[in-house]
């Protein structure tokens, strides 16, 4: 996969969004590298968002793909304050993707993205733009890092990975 195309590249990421849509989160989960790290800052203020998830505040953040199975585990388990009954319906569109860089088994990805979240009769929508590492090593692409900025953060609920 080291000479993955850009089309190659949006069927992996069309991929991910359905599994998100269609709630097959533990094949969601199989998309990443075991050591992948997930991260979506928050604005530090309008303009500046935060840039050391160690030290500061972050919207979601796991260091490694444990902390995205924990929350599938409390999602599946009914122990999400965001995932309580009805469950929520999403839908992912992905546009302007951009291969930044190529490394021995890496692609470095940016692209922008819009996601309708519909639940208790309202619809809301969420946009911004994702920056992916991708490993290529393999058979198949994992996702080695994602950092997702998401650029309508003024919410007024929790927002969970299945919403972005």
């Amino acid at each position: 996969m080291s000479d993955i195309t850009r089309d190659e590249i949006y069927d992996f990421i069309f991929k991910e969004n359905r599994l998100l849509d269609d709630r097959e989160f533990e094949t969601w989960l199989e998309c990443y590298r075991k050591d992948a790290e997930y991260w979506m800052p928050a604005w530090d203020d309008d303009e500046t968002l935060t840039t050391d998830p160690q030290s500061e505040i972050s919207l979601i953040y796991y260091a490694n793909r444990a902390g995205l199975e924990d929350r599938i585990f409390r999602i599946r388990t009914e122990r999400s304050a965001a995932t309580s009954i009805p469950e929520p319906r999403t839908n992912h569109y992905t546009t302007n993707l951009e291969i930044l860089e190529r490394r021995d088994g890496e692609v470095d990805v940016r692209y922008n993205w819009i996601s309708y979240y519909f639940r208790y009769n309202t619809t809301d929508h969420y946009f911004g733009t994702t920056w992916l590492t991708l490993d290529v090593s393999g058979d198949e692409p994992l996702i080695a890092k994602k950092k997702v900025v998401l650029k309508n953060d003024y919410i007024h609920h929790v927002v969970d990975v299945y919403q972005i």
